[in-house]
C-alpha cells in the first residue's frame, strides 16, 4: 500500500507508484506479508514549486446546466471505466519517449488564484507541433477508449499501460486506433487537433497512475 492506494507488483516483486501533485509531505508504503506480517516505509515527498499566477479577479461560477450534465455524464462515466480497466499491459516497465515533438504550450501543475481562491490546475501536458501532425504512444498498452464528439476533450484515446497507470490524448482531430487494440511504443495513435474545448491545434497528454495525476514530463527525456 501507498497511503490508501493498493499497490499492484508483478511476479518477480516490481512495482510502479507515483505521487499526486498535491501529495501530502509524507506517505506509508506499506508491504505486507501473506503469512500476516508487515513491513513500513515512511517517505518523505518533497514540495515542488509550479507556476502559480494570482489575479484579482473572481472565480467564475463552475455550475452546469442539468440538459449539458445530461450530456457530459455518459462521457465521464465511459472516461472513468476506461481508466479502472485492467488490461496486462507491460509498457509501465519502459522508458517512456514524447508522443510528439513541437512546443510546450502548457505545463503540468499550472494554476491561477482568483483573488485568494484556487481554481483547478492543469492536469496534463499540451504539446503544439501544428494541427493534423501524427502522434504516437510513448509506451506499449492497450486502448481502453477511442470515442470521437465528446463535449469537452473532442476526439480521445486512452492506452493502458499497466501497473494502473495510463495515459489520455484529447482534442484530436483524427483517431488511428480502436478500443482493444494492442499498440506498441511509437505505433501511431492519431492526429493532433482542435477538437472539443480548445482555444486551438494541440496534444494535450494526461498520464494517471490509479487516482494520481502525474507530470508526464517526468517520464520523458529531452526533447529530441
Amino acid at each position: 500500500m501507498l497511503g490508501d492506494e493498493v499497490v499492484d507488483f508483478d511476479e518477480d516483486g516490481n512495482f510502479f507508484a507515483a505521487f499526486d501533485r498535491d501529495a501530502p509531505e509524507s506517505l506509508l508504503l506499506t508491504a505486507y506479508h501473506r503469512i500476516g506480517r508487515s513491513i513500513s516505509l515512511p517517505l518523505a515527498i518533497s514540495p515542488r514549486e509550479w507556476d502559480i499566477e494570482r489575479v484579482n479577479v473572481p472565480l467564475r461560477p463552475s455550475g452546469t446546466s442539468e440538459e449539458w450534465w445530461e450530456r457530459r455524464e455518459p462521457e465521464w462515466l465511459a472516461i472513468k471505466e476506461a481508466r479502472d480497466k485492467e488490461t496486462g499491459a507491460q509498457g509501465w516497465r519502459q522508458q517512456f519517449v514524447w508522443p510528439v515533438t513541437g512546443r510546450i504550450s502548457g505545463r503540468f501543475g499550472r494554476q491561477r488564484i482568483y483573488q485568494g481562491e484556487p481554481g483547478s490546475y492543469h492536469s496534463g501536458l499540451d504539446i503544439a507541433p501544428g494541427n493534423g501532425v501524427p502522434f504516437v504512444s510513448p509506451a506499449d498498452g492497450v486502448v481502453v477508449l477511442a470515442r470521437t464528439g465528446f463535449s469537452l476533450e473532442g476526439g480521445i484515446v486512452i492506452v493502458d499501460h499497466g501497473a494502473g497507470l495510463n495515459s489520455a490524448f484529447i482534442h484530436l482531430s483524427r483517431l488511428s486506433v480502436a478500443e482493444g487494440d494492442v499498440v506498441k511504443q511509437g505505433q501511431q495513435l492519431g492526429n493532433v487537433g482542435s477538437s472539443g474545448r480548445a482555444t486551438g491545434p494541440h496534444l494535450h497528454w494526461s498520464l494517471v497512475w490509479k487516482d494520481s495525476r502525474l507530470d508526464p514530463l517526468l517520464f520523458l527525456p529531452p526533447m529530441p
